[in-house]
């Protein structure tokens, strides 16, 4: 019996898109419409996410407009960015929101770097799970008698590999994300 490490390979790439997507959400300075994906309004008695309510188009670096497709919502919009606590300042208009995203401090680089090294962690942390996890499923496959020990090691240096792929994958994401951050 030869063990099958495909499961992993699906694996590990959705804890590379989840990185990925968490660190898309932190905002660098450049606004962006991805930055308001977490943002719910209240649409006939249901939330519903922002981007499904309206239009949102950059303006410039640092502004965005949310059109919604029922004027009517300009406040509860207005509302909910100003609740969503990322320091964001709201105009309402005529038929618009207008998002204003303020100058990043030398503070709130520091924070955003540090989130990134946290969600970094966070996806090492998962990755050893999955990697610690097969690994005792291949030594117990060893033990049963189902495969070699050559197989084994064969398949550690494999799954090792593999991790060390992703790893470094991980790696360079964080880094162009805090290098991003550190511009002024």
């Amino acid at each position: 019996m030869i063990y099958d490490l495909s499961p992993i390979k699906k694996k590990l790439p959705e804890i590379e898109e989840w990185l990925r997507k968490e660190l898309s959400l932190l905002r660098t300075g450049r606004a962006s419409p991805a930055l308001l994906d977490n943002i719910n309004i209240d649409y006939y008695g249901a939330k519903q996410p922002l981007k499904y309510v309206g239009a949102i188009s950059s303006e410039d670096a640092r502004t965005l407009r949310v059109r919604p497709w029922d004027t009517s919502l300009i406040p509860q919009i207005d509302q909910a960015i100003r609740n969503a606590g990322m320091g964001l300042q709201a105009i309402a208009e005529k038929d618009s929101v207008r998002i204003i995203f303020p100058e990043l401090t030398e503070e709130r680089r520091k924070v955003l770097i540090k989130s990134v090294s946290e969600k970094l962690e966070q996806a090492r942390i998962s990755i050893r799970k999955i990697r610690d996890e097969y690994w005792r499923d291949i030594q117990d496959k060893e033990r049963e008698g189902k495969i070699s020990e050559d197989d084994k090691y064969r398949l550690k240096d494999d799954l090792q590999e593999m991790i060390d792929k992703v790893m470094e994958n991980l790696e360079q994401m964080a880094e162009a994300k805090e290098k991003e951050i550190g511009e002024k």
